[in-house]
């Protein structure tokens, strides 16, 4: 069995390294960290003008149609650098759910511009006490189209978005999908500043109508949809662990290398090298569970229990991982002015996004829990 990646694949992931490696730089980023938006322009252009960011898109939409398993190529190289780009909110919580369940209307009017760069989507999934699927916010018809109310909190890229996908109860256990306009009546913005720095947002929607043309799919059937997005959300946190985790693991070998105690390196001390012996399994075990998720889900097979599993050892592995390179690091670890911890930050804000542990324990026990025996 081939495990290695298409030729077309690996070119993606090469011109994404290429790109990113190039453009963020450490010095960048705290241009871009002490910013309003803080997202790099430049480079959402630059992987825009590349077709990067519709390398998983459909070719009808000006996108490359190459697939989820290209598309993680790309996240994952995102997470190596920390780049400071919605690729996360605009192409998987966005993009990838109009082209699956848009009319062809939503999707002429939506993807085009989300393939270049010059629109950005997002969803918002997370409301203070629910679940994604299960939302308090309301639809309710009004006149052909509907009227929503409610809350939600932590949307990414939500004060720089174009258009938001808002699950809301549409009825007695039914839920839609709906493309907000942020800036329509009724919708008002908050900025939030997440753990990793980047800037979400709480939206609050107070009698926001819309037409029935902003209904994405079936109006009762949208908690499948949700859980569509979720699926693939989740797989995508864990492409994006995949670099983060590596990236920290090769700079914590290249510190203990140079830095010397007792004149030789501390990565000649066992207890160092035991220490990052275990972070190394621990990424080997992010990578082969993320991309198992990823995979099936490209195949179009369940994944439901793989994307858990991947989501675990991204949450628990993450944590270890950025927790043995700070520990190993000393003081340095800490420093602001050196990059290992943005690292810290962004394994932790990938750790609790979608669910952390414990969540996604507990779904794998639901799923055990309903197999035939």
């Amino acid at each position: 069995m081939d495990f290695g990646f298409s030729e077309d694949e690996e070119a993606v992931r090469d011109l994404a390294k290429q790109i990113l490696e190039e453009q963020v730089t450490h010095d960048r980023l705290k241009e871009v960290e002490a910013g309003e938006e803080r997202i790099d322009r430049d480079v959402w252009r630059k992987l825009g003008e590349t077709g990067l960011l519709g390398i998983a898109l459909p070719e009808h939409a000006g996108g490359a149609g190459l697939g989820f398993v290209a598309l993680g190529l790309v996240l994952e190289q995102v997470g190596r650098t920390v780049a400071p780009v919605p690729i996360m909110a605009s192409i998987v919580l966005g993009g990838l759910p109009v082209a699956e369940f848009g009319t062809r209307a939503q999707q002429e009017t939506l993807l085009p511009g989300v393939v270049s760069g010059d629109t950005i989507l997002t969803a918002a999934l997370v409301e203070l006490g629910a679940e994604p699927a299960h939302p308090t916010t309301t639809a309710r018809p009004e006149g052909d189209g509907w009227r929503l109310d409610g809350v939600k909190v932590c949307v990414p890229a939500g004060m720089i978005a174009d258009r938001v996908l808002v699950p809301a109860t549409t009825g007695e256990g039914k839920v839609g999908v709906f493309v907000v306009d942020p800036t329509a009546p009724g919708v008002t913005r908050e900025r939030q500043e997440a753990t990793n720095l980047q800037i979400e947002a709480k939206l609050t929607l107070d009698g926001v109508v819309v037409g029935p043309d902003a209904v994405l799919g079936d109006p009762a059937e949208g908690a499948a949809v949700v859980d569509w997005i979720v699926e693939r959300a989740t797989a995508a946190l864990c492409a994006i662990a995949i670099g983060v985790c590596e990236e920290a693991l090769r700079m914590t070998a290249d510190y203990t290398k140079t830095r010397e105690q007792f004149e030789r390196p501390i990565a000649t001390f066992q207890a160092v090298g035991q220490r990052a012996a275990d972070a190394y399994i621990d990424t080997e075990a992010i990578r082969l569970t993320a991309w198992q998720a990823v995979w099936r889900i490209s195949a179009g097979l369940p994944a439901a229990a793989e994307v858990a599993v991947a989501k675990f050892w991204a949450s628990e592995g993450g944590q270890r991982v950025v927790h043995a390179a700070q520990h190993l690091h000393g003081g340095m670890g800490v420093d602001r002015d050196y990059p290992l911890h943005r690292y810290f930050l962004w394994a932790k804000h990938l750790e609790l996004t979608l669910g952390g542990t414990t969540p996604q324990l507990l779904k794998l026990g639901e799923i055990l829990a309903t197999e035939p025996v």
